[in-house]
């Protein structure tokens, strides 16, 4: 069994997403130690955004012979999630939203004919049977009805219209709050973390 586990935090040691992902795949290498774990920090080695090239490239025209890095890259990053049956993301919000770096991620696993592909019933999820579970962080408090929530409601959409109905999150809100906010929401999620289901 194969676990993806990605990181997209800018904070390094001081990140709260990175702490409770970390604590999601050691419980989850504790209930399977034979998991074949696959790490990306999205901020160390960061995708590139896409571009009109990339489009392109995606369509059949010719790439220019500076984009064969990223086009392998992008390659890469597609067979990689497909090879998982797990994938453990560190997602905290930024301004409302994922960070930019997971956008880009993003941009490169969403991709037709590989993920999910178009029909005469309209959009139809190629990796259903994966397990996504997502340690989110947030500074204030949000549900999923909160205007201003772009994190949780974007990465359900994002997930459902690739074909994983389900995924799971763990939340530590309030960590901006105050001192006080921040052990407990970390507290929780860490609890909530070695509480999960094995793999």
């Amino acid at each position: 069994m194969k676990l993806l586990h990605l990181d997209s935090s800018v904070l390094g040691p001081h990140s709260v997403s990175r702490q409770v992902s970390a604590a999601i795949v050691d419980r989850l290498r504790q209930a399977t130690p034979s998991l074949d774990i696959v790490y990306r920090d999205l901020t160390q080695t960061p995708l590139a955004h896409l571009s009109g090239s990339h489009l392109a490239a995606a369509q059949g025209a010719p790439a220019p012979a500076e984009l064969g890095p990223d086009l392998a890259a992008s390659a890469a990053v597609v067979d990689e999630f497909l090879a998982a049956d797990i994938i453990v993301i560190g997602a905290p919000m930024y301004n409302f939203t994922i960070p930019s770096q997971l956008k880009a991620w993003i941009d490169r696993v969403l991709v037709a004919g590989k993920t999910f592909s178009y029909g005469a019933n309209g959009p139809q999820g190629l990796a259903g049977g994966k397990r996504v579970i997502v340690a989110i962080s947030r500074g204030g408090y949000y549900g999923p009805a909160a205007l201003g929530e772009h994190l949780e409601t974007y990465l359900r959409w994002v997930f459902g219209f690739i074909g994983i109905t389900s995924p799971e999150f763990i939340f530590a809100d309030g960590i901006q709050v105050g001192p006080d906010h921040r052990e407990k929401a970390v507290a929780g999620a860490l609890e909530a973390a070695t509480s999960l289901r094995a793999a």
